[in-house]
């Protein structure tokens, strides 16, 4: 049940990150907040597209993603009721994308160029960023709990039996 009720929460993190503010930087009376949409859609025309895109598929979409096929996967088998048609499928998915869920490499990225701009201008951190440093805690935290060969095991048991 703390599996599923850390990939839920891992969702609800996911979306709030993406529109509440990330970051607001003020220079010289001149203040801009941004959300990690905001950031998305200001290089969308650039070169940097194709860069933009692959952030928020490891940052934001693989955890997301990851967290609803877990959910899939899970809920079924803590109620005690037969697995879900694909969970087999949608567990070795889940797996499969667990190294390519890259958001605590986005947090340490970020928290490297906050240190590295704090000369340059004053950096207020925004609701944002604390949403995606609980977000990261409870990923590594349902990372650290998920038992694959339990798992495992309760679907294998189940799709013979």
């Amino acid at each position: 049940m703390l599996i599923i009720s850390l990939a839920v929460a891992t969702l609800v993190l996911i979306v709030a990150a993406v529109f509440f503010p990330f970051l607001t930087l003020e220079i010289q009376g001149f203040r801009s907040s941004a959300s990690l949409l905001d950031i998305a859609f200001s290089f969308s025309d650039g070169s940097l597209r194709v860069l933009i895109l692959l952030m928020l598929a490891f940052v934001l979409a693989i955890p997301a993603a990851r967290a609803a096929l877990l959910t899939y996967v899970l809920a079924p088998l803590v109620f005690d009721r037969a697995p879900r048609p694909l969970a087999i499928p949608a567990f070795r998915l889940a797996q499969d994308l667990k190294p390519w869920s890259m958001a605590e490499v986005f947090a340490i990225g970020c928290a490297v160029s906050l240190v590295k701009i704090t000369d340059l201008a004053q950096v207020s951190l925004g609701q944002a960023f604390w949403m995606f440093t609980a977000l990261v805690a409870l990923v590594v935290t349902q990372d650290r709990f998920l038992c694959s060969w339990s798992v495992w095991n309760d679907l294998t048991r189940t799709h013979t039996s």
